[in-house]
């Protein structure tokens, strides 16, 4: 069994207006996944630098960060990035060009596990429905246009407010993972986070962490499925 979890972290910035982000790290910690996409990792201006310090992540967590061809202070492209758990290693890492307007972006990790060796996508998608479904499409072909297969999780902040339709759609042949409403944190009455996987995988169970500290950690929940490859 693989968990997987993708979490908006919103620079960790807490919905108290405070930026802490040991708290961020508090909640990865609760949910216990293996790998996790990260959301609004980095910091938007100057340096671009990662919200949550390497060397807090390295110290205070179980996870190391996916390498990235970024900015020397930055952990992601876009805001999104990879933590892995210490044990797994990585084969490949590549940053996906999407069209966008806002700043937006897509990354590839290949993830050698114990269970053997997946492909995750994090993702943060455009607030423009139309923007959104080139942005999955662009994503899909890129995937497919890879030299080597691999099962393929994609998962992240997909900005899409209809339950099943939408952009949604552009995902037809992934089964979506059974995860609840994530945003806001304080009241969660959407799922903007989504968990999608090829169909390799059996999601074995899925679900929206709540706890007291990610209620203040982020105006995201993080959402998470446990995963095992057929």
């Amino acid at each position: 069994m693989i968990r997987v979890a993708s979490y908006n972290i919103r620079k960790a910035l807490g919905t108290d207006r405070r930026r802490k982000p040991e708290r961020i790290l508090d909640v990865l910690a609760e949910v216990n996944a293996d790998i996790v996409a990260i959301q609004e990792a980095d910091r938007r201006f100057g340096q671009r630098k990662s919200a949550i310090p390497v060397n807090m992540i390295a110290e205070a967590s179980h996870f190391k960060t996916v390498a990235l061809d970024t900015r020397e202070h930055s952990i992601g492209w876009h805001g999104n990035a990879i933590l892995i758990r210490d044990q797994l290693s990585v084969l490949d890492a590549d940053i996906l060009e999407i069209p966008s307007l806002e700043p937006r972006g897509a990354v590839l990790a290949d993830i050698r596990t114990p269970s053997g060796d997946v492909r995750i996508i994090g993702m943060h998608l455009d607030l423009s429905g139309l923007r959104r479904r080139q942005q999955i499409r662009a994503i899909l072909q890129q995937v497919k246009a890879r030299r080597t297969a691999l099962p393929t999780i994609l998962m992240g902040d997909c900005n899409e407010w209809s339950r099943h339709g939408g952009s949604l759609t552009e995902f037809s042949g992934h089964q979506s993972a059974p995860t609840a409403p994530s945003f806001h944190s304080r009241r969660p009455v959407a799922r903007l986070d989504r968990i999608f996987t090829c169909d390799a995988f059996d999601v074995l169970q899925a679900g929206t962490h709540h706890s007291l500290k990610a209620r203040f950690a982020s105006d995201h929940l993080p959402v998470w499925a446990d995963v095992s490859l057929r």
